[in-house]
């Protein structure tokens, strides 16, 4: 074995996993998939037959199908979850459960027109987006969630704020407590770090709603919630702030204006047109920036 190969070399008689912790080999090893004497036998395979290390493994039946495309995600930096993996993340993660799914090709390519309308040069640019929509049932924490997974998977720092004190879901798609939350600290109960990192997401933050306040509005008026963006914006480098329907409650305008910018999201023969119109010139009127209008067609 000579210096050039890239997962393990010998030191005598001890095996060692080398410092490229993200060649394949080595993921599979820190993952319990593979043994240091497995990794041996699959290169001398390797170097004999002339194989790419992940089909070798497979030939030596020293891993499963399974196993190697959770590897590939993993050095890919693409997070992909399987039902029963241990995890208890919502179905309608479909960026990390289904990541060739058309679902989660569609949300790509919002992803991308984000990047092009909104997150773009120069770097003063505003990095919070707040998700809005008419009314309730059209999928404003659906696109959310799986647009935070999308954009931390692009290995900027990503942070997901559920702003819907009325009725949040965040933190049942991501299973993370709730406990404490936005609430607690726009009641200054907390501390702005009480956001938790999303297990499996390595760049990819949640700051949960938290308790329901009997006053949500005024809570999301205090002059606390710009003080706790400007904050964040200097920590992370895409914020997305999920909202409670924007018609019936002023909520989604009050954060949409600290954000600066906003999507309008309109669910296709749910939404009415004099709805969408309606929120977009209320948010324009009050300085929001509207990047565009998306139509969810579940």
């Amino acid at each position: 074995m000579n210096a050039t190969d890239p997962i393990m070399y010998i030191e005598g008689q001890q095996r060692r996993v080398t410092a490229n912790t993200t060649s394949l080999g080595a993921i599979l090893v820190a993952a319990g998939k593979l043994s240091a004497s497995d990794a041996d036998r699959i290169m001398e395979l390797q170097k004999r037959e002339g194989w790419r290390f992940g089909e070798a493994a497979l030939r030596l039946s020293l891993i499963s199908d399974r196993d190697l495309v959770q590897a590939l995600h993993k050095q890919y930096d693409l997070p992909v979850l399987y039902p029963g993996s241990g995890n208890n993340f919502s179905d309608e993660l479909v960026a990390a459960y289904q990541p060739y799914h058309r679902r989660t090709e569609e949300l790509r390519a919002l992803r991308t027109q984000l990047m092009v309308r909104w997150l773009k040069p120069p770097a003063e640019t505003q990095q919070v987006l707040a998700v809005v929509s008419p009314g309730t049932g059209e999928g404003r924490s659906y696109v959310a969630a799986n647009l935070a997974v999308l954009f931390s998977q692009l290995g900027g720092r990503t942070l997901l704020i559920d702003a819907d004190l009325r009725n949040p879901r965040q933190h049942l798609i991501f299973d993370v407590p709730d406990r404490i939350g936005l609430s607690a600290v726009l009641s200054g109960r907390a501390e702005p770090d009480v956001a938790v990192a999303v297990p499996g997401f390595r760049n990819l933050v949640l700051l949960p709603a938290g308790a329901t306040p009997p006053n949500p509005l005024e809570l999301l008026s205090r002059p606390l919630l710009p003080a706790l963006l400007k904050e964040y914006v200097a920590d992370f480098d895409v914020i997305l702030v999920d909202t409670p329907p924007a018609l019936p409650y002023s909520d989604a305008q009050t954060i949409s204006f600290h954000a600066g910018s906003a999507i309008v999201l309109i669910r296709q023969n749910h939404t009415r047109i004099d709805d969408t119109s309606k929120i977009v010139r209320t948010l324009g009127d009050g300085g929001t920036k509207v990047i565009g209008t998306v139509m969810n067609s579940f």
